[in-house]
């Protein structure tokens, strides 16, 4: 298979869509009030809580639920939520691959340019008294890495947010920069965001290390005792 290599991109990208799906919420009100005042049109693509806080926060003129957008509903228990084909064509198809904007205008797709993501706080969760294999393994996030890894692989174009401590940062650049991120912090944010990712993953290893097999046999024999 021959490898997509890039030789054109943008130095600076607009920031229009934004895919938004936040465990922690703190600093949401001000991100998305500041993207709103920075650009009226923004649209924000979102699921479940995050959608409800949003909605709370602005309404609904530049809210998108993710499952309007893509055609599929929740799976139950919000297991598939972001698991999809149009969303990951919007994050990692590039601005000047005519290919990849003739599918976008195909399945009626957009380019996203902002990718908000934390994950389930899995650490925490583990840490608590009496946490059984099959709680460690309900609170592993698999959507919230895939779009970070996604939008942070695609940083010719996308930004990517893993942590409520940069939205100062990214809210001071894009008023000083019409609107529009560097390329320079999109790839800054794309280094931070492979480090999360890959230690979000290294804790779920250790959690599984520390537990032994008769103790993940045990959680589902529980209802046979």
């Amino acid at each position: 298979m021959a490898l997509n290599i890039v030789s054109k991109i943008d130095e600076d990208i607009k920031i229009n869509n934004v895919l938004i799906s936040l465990s922690n919420k703190d600093g949401l009100e001000k991100l998305v009030k500041s993207l709103i005042e920075i650009n009226s049109d923004v649209k924000f693509y979102s699921t479940g809580g995050t959608y409800a806080a949003i909605k709370e926060i602005v309404g609904t003129e530049n809210l998108i639920a993710v499952s309007a957008y893509t055609g599929q509903p929740e799976m139950q228990g919000g297991l598939v939520k972001t698991l999809d084909f149009k969303i990951y064509m919007g994050l990692l198809s590039e601005t000047y691959n005519e290919a990849h904007q003739e599918d976008l205008k195909r399945i009626e797709g957009i380019n996203f340019d902002l990718v908000a993501v934390n994950l389930y706080p899995f650490n925490e969760s583990v840490s608590s008294p009496g946490c059984t294999v099959e709680m460690g393994r309900t609170n592993i996030d698999i959507g919230g890495p895939c779009m970070l890894r996604a939008s942070a692989k695609n940083f010719l174009r996308v930004l990517s947010l893993c942590n409520p401590s940069d939205y100062e940062s990214i809210i001071k650049e894009l008023k000083n920069n019409d609107g529009k991120i560097s390329l320079e912090t999109r790839f800054n944010m794309a280094q931070k965001t492979f480090s999360h990712t890959a230690e979000y993953d290294r804790n779920i290893s250790e959690f599984l290390k520390k537990s032994s097999f008769e103790m993940m046999a045990d959680c589902y024999n529980e209802g046979d005792k």
